[in-house]
């Protein structure tokens, strides 16, 4: 009798967990941490050309020592965390891991921004090989981190729902934290717009006054003939 009262208890609560969303909790935590695997291997690919993307550039511009610098700096912060499944349900350490990642991202941004000014860097085929499999990875860390994104707001709707809430509670499932866009402060700040002062508008040129205009005797004038004092007396009657 008591090993059939056990069985229909368990049953029941079988029965009873799968009504309450317990066995989705669990169905869309396997998801998080598959979306999550996926994440880390994508940096992790990143990661892995940063060593020789610094070697290559230095080659030819070991003068741009502050941004190699900067760029091996965020790699080995990035190398520090360790991203265990575990992260995800830590919301301090999760922010720290997308801190240090997007440290690193802002870091290659200002490499490649600074080989701009080498041309014979730029045309490097190694160098092309790496900032092609570079870009192809920025790209599967996008598709990688959407998946992550749908599947954790998918997991946290679902625990804050009734009545899978309360099966949630019982069994401490809470929401997990999420990834945020990684320049927020940048993008929260205000633009600075400086038009500056507008420059005077130059004042015309003085324009000379007109000389005055002398009037010319008619064409058809004719000159007079010098007068003779002596013939003048001799008409007046001296």
């Amino acid at each position: 009798m008591l090993r059939k009262f056990a069985a229909l208890l368990a049953v029941f609560a079988v029965v009873s967990l799968s009504g309450c969303g317990y066995n989705e909790l669990q169905r869309q935590d396997e998801g998080i941490k598959a979306a999550w695997s996926e994440v880390v291997n994508q940096y992790q690919r990143r990661a892995d050309l940063v060593p020789n993307l610094v070697n290559t550039v230095k080659g030819y511009a070991a003068q741009e020592a502050d941004v190699l610098t900067a760029v091996t700096n965020a790699r080995a912060n990035v190398g520090a965390i360790k991203a265990t499944p575990e992260l995800v349900n830590d919301p301090a350490a999760f922010a720290k891991f997308q801190a240090a990642q997007g440290q690193l991202t802002s870091a290659l941004s200002r490499l490649l921004v600074v080989v701009e000014n080498y041309p014979n860097l730029k045309s490097d085929a190694l160098f092309r090989d790496l900032q092609s499999q570079l870009e192809g990875t920025e790209n599967r860390i996008t598709v990688a981190r959407k998946r992550f994104i749908e599947s954790v707001q998918a997991y946290n709707t679902t625990v804050r729902s009734f009545p899978t809430n309360l099966t949630a509670m019982m069994f401490g499932m809470d929401v997990k934290p999420n990834f945020t866009v990684e320049n927020e402060a940048a993008i929260s700040a205000p633009p600075k717009v400086d038009f500056g002062k507008t420059p005077a508008v130059p004042a015309p040129p003085a324009v000379p006054a007109p000389a005055p205009k002398t009037s010319a005797a008619p064409a058809n004038m004719k000159a007079e003939a010098p007068v003779d004092p002596v013939q003048d007396l001799m008409k007046k009657g001296y």
